[in-house]
């Protein structure tokens, strides 16, 4: 596996983990719909929320939550939006970014809710 896709798949499991410690209930991790993958799909009180990772090992080039462009936005809006309809829910949606910076030396996670009214 290549680099980054390990990295990223540590990101997503930091993000799971953190997720889970502040009392979110995973429902399901990689869904995939059409060309949109969401990283997590969690519960929370009363709540869906959709969260995307974005792991960097630097922010040299920015913070890794500057990655998430609008065509990104538009697949997870896309993609959360079928799995709400194809499971039935009727449970207001939220959408976060993880931005987590893992390198040898730094380890930081930060949680965005409501992230895309954030841009």
């Amino acid at each position: 596996m290549a680099q980054h896709n390990e990295l990223g798949k540590l990101g997503e499991q930091l993000a799971t983990d953190y997720l889970l410690a502040k009392g979110y209930k995973i429902i399901v991790r990689n869904y995939v719909f059409q060309k949109a993958e969401i990283d997590i799909i969690a519960k929370h009180e009363n709540t869906m929320i959709c969260v995307e990772v974005k792991t960097r090992n630097s922010d040299f080039f920015g913070d890794p939550q500057d990655f998430v462009t609008p065509n990104k936005i538009k697949l997870l809006v896309k993609a959360m939006d079928a799995f709400i309809t194809e499971n039935d829910i009727d449970l207001e949606t939220r959408f976060d970014i993880i931005a987590v910076l893992k390198n040898k030396t730094t380890q930081e996670l930060t949680h965005l809710e409501n992230a895309f009214y954030h841009f």
